[in-house]
């Protein structure tokens, strides 16, 4: 079941009306109902990936088990012993998210190498479905064996507990990845009905669906139909249907963010933010530290950092970097659109830090002069540009679409594909809407500025407005979310 449908407004408002009626009293029952909730909802999809999320989480939990319980034991080989099951819990979960992720391609990418040699194989590949959210859940799992390994956090004893933590359903199967660090700890204490808690967790909810069938369900009618027939379709078309998948794909999963963190919210639970008005960036660094929160930090903490970060040479920075980036993208998919779109965010990544230093040399630092202002422009036109240029890559079928598509937005001539007139105009005015609400939260320190408005009248014609927004303008025959594949 996915948050947009019918079928999920019936099975949260069941498990909301029977966790705070029958079991906000018992702190192990509210553990137990989550969790229970929580591989129900899972379950929906597939009932039989419920053996695989359920074996996840306690090799997880069995591995901060036994290296807790080392500490507590000394012993002469206690240093290797920790590390044997650190990395052995690693191994067998990235082995499992291979196996049903990227086993196939693979094998399709190995024989395609050995063709261009002239050498022609006939490799068996595997005949299975990719569970949804698997990379979600694993990274989430795996975090809190390492922060268990390096001492950051004391391993818990409750199975139940960390059970419903790893399979906490509004963010299991898109994020955000969840720190054992800030999550599992809510698990340790009774949740209490909050009236607080519900005003917020129905205002994120409502923003979240706005953006996601409002927005990016509108959008993605024309960037489908004109990315799935590039061929077809001139410079100009393709321009503006890669500006709106970059405003879609946005939308999309921090619509699900959003509406994830807002029935948390709901339930007595504070998830990560996921997204901080990205399109505001004034730099790529700056942007990724707002887009996609929860995996940046992820690859952040447990690759570059351990890698060696930017501790040593320029070069060994650029590379660690690189890495990371690669990584990240193989993360996305089983596509190699997805591997060069890592490399190339990585290797903007590395041009930028460059550039930094001459555009200094251009613009002044002065954020109180008009020349700061221009500065804050310039730079976050620049790095949104930057950022829709390698949306091309991501959002491409392959790679000679990608580079057919690159050719012509550059040549940019053509009439503009204007079948789907209704997406055009309706998309590029909420477009517009959504960055003036992010710009107003930007300057505001990140209140909203209508849902969050002291003025009772404000808010209220908010509500109205975003819900006749939703009903009348937004699109509900595309109920996937773009990062379920992920």
């Amino acid at each position: 079941m996915v948050f947009n449908s019918v079928v999920f407004v019936v099975f949260f408002s069941i498990v909301y009306l029977l966790y705070w009626s029958v079991c906000q009293r018992n702190l192990k029952l509210q553990n137990f109902f989550i969790m229970v909730a929580s591989y129900v909802f899972y379950g929906w999809w597939d009932w039989r990936f419920l053996l695989l999320i359920a074996f996840t989480s306690l090799c997880s939990w069995g591995c901060g088990y036994f290296i807790q319980k080392a500490d507590n034991q000394p012993t002469a080989y206690k240093p290797s012993y920790r590390k044997i099951l650190n990395i052995s819990n690693i191994v067998l979960n990235l082995g499992i998210l291979g196996i049903f992720k990227y086993f196939n391609f693979f094998v399709d990418s190995f024989v395609s190498a050995f063709a261009s040699a002239g050498i022609f194989l006939n490799p068996r590949t595997l005949n299975i479905i990719l569970p949804v959210g698997i990379s979600f859940y694993t990274f989430q799992a795996l975090s809190y064996s390492i922060d268990v390994y390096k001492r950051k956090i004391e391993a818990t004893r409750d199975i139940v507990a960390f059970f419903a933590f790893v399979g906490f359903f509004p963010q299991l199967v898109a994020g955000p990845i969840e720190r054992a660090t800030n999550l599992l700890p809510q698990f340790y204490v009774k949740r209490n009905f909050n009236y607080d808690d519900i005003s917020k967790g129905l205002k994120l909810i409502l923003w979240g669906f706005f953006m996601k069938v409002a927005i990016a369900d509108r959008l993605s009618v024309y960037v489908d139909s004109v990315y799935n027939n590039a061929a077809f379709h001139t410079g100009t078309s393709l321009a503006l249907a890669t500006l709106f998948f970059t405003f879609q794909v946005y939308c999309d999963f921090g619509g699900y963010s959003s509406i994830a963190i807002g029935c948390g919210r709901l339930l007595g639970f504070r998830c990560m933010t996921n997204f901080n008005r990205p399109f505001l960036a004034v730099s790529l660094n700056d942007f990724w530290k707002r887009w996609h929160i929860s995996l940046t930090t992820w690859f952040r903490d447990y690759v570059y950092f351990p890698m060696g970060g930017n501790r040593g040479s320029t070069s060994r920075n650029y590379f660690n970097m690189m890495v990371t980036f690669l990584l990240s993208g193989i993360w996305h998919g089983a596509n190699m659109t997805f591997v060069v779109w890592g490399g190339l965010s990585g290797l903007f990544q590395v041009i930028a830090k460059l550039f930094d230093t001459a555009k200094e040399k251009i613009w002044k630092k002065s954020s109180q002069s008009k020349s700061g202002i221009l500065k804050r422009v310039f730079d976050t036109l620049f790095t949104f540009s930057i950022i829709a240029f390698s949306m091309v890559i991501f959002r491409s079928n392959n790679i000679d679409d990608a580079i057919l598509i690159i050719k012509k937005i550059f040549q940019f001539k053509g009439a503009l594909f204007t079948n789907n007139i209704d997406s055009i105009i309706y998309g590029s005015a909420l477009i517009i809407i959504l960055m003036i609400s992010d710009i107003l939260q930007e300057t505001n320190s990140g209140v909203h500025y209508f849902l969050d408005s002291k003025n009772r009248g404000v808010r209220y014609a908010t509500y109205l407005t975003l819900v006749l927004t939703i009903l009348l303008i937004g699109v509900f025959d595309n109920s996937q979310f773009i990062y379920f594949q992920f």
